[in-house]
This record gives structure tokens, sequence and C-alpha cells, in this order.
């Protein structure tokens, strides 16, 4: 798909698990369920996509996925399946190496969006998967990942952040507006404080990586919200104020977890909003 001056490509990563009824908070998993059936221990299969856009100047990577630094107890507790779309394997595919990565927009920095940022080299040192990338990050939620509540500190870990801080890689943002021209970020604070949706637009065409406002296709439905969630109400609306100019302005959304669908294109009714047409590119 070609958007203004960049080609865009969704990225699959692999897949990990998390617990159901935490991905749709207050939702009855007799309803959940049916699109997300639930295993043994209660968790659905979800995607680690990624977003790439590639220009005549740039190439940019929009979140990194989980990375591959969890030791064999914690890839079991999140069932992390990479065995055919790790990373760097798929940023191959389309002819970009590490090296090439110009920019790193990282949406929040999660352990399931940062986690690719870094990796153990030969000498089992810790350092930044993209060395020559610049990693824009919004301010508050750089703050947040040193200093997160009980609620969500698991989700933050310092080893994702730690090595770009050190080698003086963040381009730290403290609002919403242009990255570079025809991607900027839109900043949301419902899921965790600071995250920034990424939206690439040539004012005919739209599309904007949800990260985990919309995580998988499912939340399209107001209603359905992460227990994960720091403020629930905030996202309500956020996803209410996005939607709506979403499906007047038929932009395409990219779905950073869903498993089946990666992205799409909306419809407002009077029962709330839906997929229209699913996309693949």
């Amino acid at each position: 798909m070609q958007i203004g001056n960049y080609q865009v490509h969704t990225l699959n990563t692999g897949f990990f698990a998390l617990d159901g009824g935490a991905m749709f908070g207050v939702v009855p998993k007799k309803l959940w369920s049916r699109e997300h059936p639930a295993d043994e221990e209660n968790r659905i299969r979800m995607a680690l996509r990624t977003l790439l856009l590639k220009s005549a100047d740039r190439v940019v990577l929009v979140d990194t996925g989980i990375g591959n630094k969890f030791a064999e107890k914690y890839q079991k507790i999140y069932g992390i399946d990479q065995g055919t779309h790790p990373l760097f394997d798929a940023l191959a595919q389309h002819g970009v190496t590490p090296a090439d990565v110009t920019d790193v927009v990282l949406t929040h920095l999660h352990f399931d969006h940062a986690g690719g940022a870094t990796h153990y080299d030969s000498e089992q040192n810790l350092v930044p998967s993209f060395p020559g990338a610049r990693h824009w990050i919004q301010s508050r939620n750089l703050e947040w990942a040193y200093h997160p509540t009980e609620k969500d500190r698991a989700s933050y870990l310092l080893e994702n952040v730690e090595p770009i801080k050190a080698a003086g890689l963040f381009e730290v943002r403290s609002s919403a507006g242009e990255l570079f021209p025809g991607v900027s970020a839109w900043v949301s604070d419902g899921h965790t404080i600071g995250q920034q949706l990424v939206k690439v637009s040539d004012g005919k065409n739209t599309l904007v990586f949800c990260a985990d406002i919309i995580p998988m296709a499912s939340h399209l439905k107001l209603p359905y919200i992460m227990g994960y969630d720091l403020q629930p109400l905030v996202t309500l609306e956020e996803k209410r104020r996005i939607l709506t100019q979403a499906a007047s302005e038929d932009w395409i959304l990219v779905f950073e977890h869903d498993p089946d669908i990666a992205a799409c294109r909306i419809y407002q009714d009077e029962k709330g909003f839906g997929v229209r047409e699913s996309l693949n590119f």
C-alpha cells in the first residue's frame, strides 16, 4: 500500500497469549470467547504486529514486538511463539536490515511493544537493536516507565529502555503532532500514560496504527475495554472520538494484536462500530 511518499507494510513478528478476561474487562467470557476461544489457562492468541514505512529517505518501524530476551519460564507464561515471524526476518522480507532503519516510533514502552528494541549481542551485552535510528517516544510515557504503579509495573521492563537511553537514541516528544512529513502522533492516556498512536496521511488516504487503544477488531465495540487500562473511562471517550472520525473519513485502522485481521475500514450504525472491509498489506 502506498500513502504519500511511504510504502506501508504490516509485519507479523509472532504471537503471544494473555488472559482473555483481562483483554476484555467487564465483558462476559460467553461473549468474547465467540471470537477468541481461550486455552486451558484462559489465555487467547494475539499477534505481535508492527508497521513498516519506507520512503526514499526514511525507513520507519512502528513498535518492535516482544523481542527475544524472555527466559523460558516467561515464554511459557506468555505463550510466546516467534517460530516463523521474528522481527529481523520480517524486516528482511522487505529488504530491510536493522542498520537501514532510520526511525523507531514506540507507541509506549510495554514489553510487547518495545521488547524488540533491544537484544543481547554475541557477547551477551544488552544493546539497541536499531543503533542508527532515532527512537520517538512521548515524554510522559518514558517517565512512567521509570515510575509505574503496582498495577502496571510488570509491563514496563527497563531492559527495553535503558540501552536506548544510554546510547542517546531517544527523541522525546511532549505533545501530539507531526513527527516527520506525512506521519504524526495522536496521544492517548486511557490505556497507559502518554501512549501515542501513529497516523499516516497524504490528504486522500489515512491510516492509524491503533496500538493498545483498539488492540483487536473486537475492541471496535465501545464497551470492550481491557482490564489492563489505567483509566478505562478515558479509553472509552478516546475510542469514541477516533472511531467516529475513522468511520466518517474512511480511515484504515491497523490492529497490533488481532491474530486474524491486520487492518480494516469500519462502519458506524445505530449499534456502534464494526469491520466494513478487512485489509492485508
